[in-house]
This record gives structure tokens, sequence and C-alpha cells, in this order.
């Protein structure tokens, strides 16, 4: 009974359309992290010399926009339905993410650190 409710729901077609502006909001967001996280790493590199911990920061914001740009790629994917860049990208998803955590982590050390 339980096998046939699921083959039944996996049949069921539900059709959606998005808002008009979800398309212009997400390339926006998606646009303007990238450039914050492009400026923060640039001043970040800037003041590495001056504040040892900022380097790591600056890891941080580089490994974030790469996360960025793994987003513009999935949906380059998406869009020329190329499961392998898709799936390829999904199987490493977080990976950017968890590498901007050890950085910052390791930046949050370095700033209890005297020189």
């Amino acid at each position: 009974m339980f096998v046939a409710l699921i083959a039944l729901i996996a049949q069921v077609r539900t059709s959606f359309e998005e808002p008009g502006y979800f398309m212009i909001v997400l390339m926006t967001l998606l646009l303007l992290g990238a450039v914050a996280w492009l400026v923060a790493a640039v001043m970040g590199f800037a003041r590495a010399r001056a504040f040892p911990a900022a380097r790591w920061f600056s890891f941080a914001s580089v490994c974030l926009i790469l996360f960025h740009l793994q987003f513009i790629l999935l949906g380059f994917g998406i869009l020329t339905k190329d499961n392998n860049l898709v799936f390829g990208l999904l199987s490493f998803f977080n990976v950017f993410v968890v590498l901007a955590a050890f950085c910052a982590i390791m930046g949050f050390i370095r700033l209890t650190q005297p020189r």
C-alpha cells in the first residue's frame, strides 16, 4: 500500500511559475554578494601586513567568491541541461563554504595571538 501511494504521488505533476521579479532579485543578489566579497578580499589582503589575522579572513572571502561563481556555473549547467556539470558541482557544493569557515576560524585564532 505504501509503495502504491509513493508511485501515485510520483506521477502527479505540478506546474509552477516563478514570480516576475525572481530572476532579477536572484541575479542582483548574486552579483552584489560576489562584488562585496571581492572588496572584502582586496581590503583584507591590503591590511594583511599590519594585521596578520586579516590574511585568513581574506582567504575566507576568496572562498566565498568561488562559492558565488559555483552558483553561476550551476545555473549555466541547468540552462544548458548539462547533467554532468550540474551533478559535478552539486557533489562538492559546500566545499568552499567549509573552506571559508576554516579560514575564518583560523583568523579568529590568530586575532587572539599577539605578534
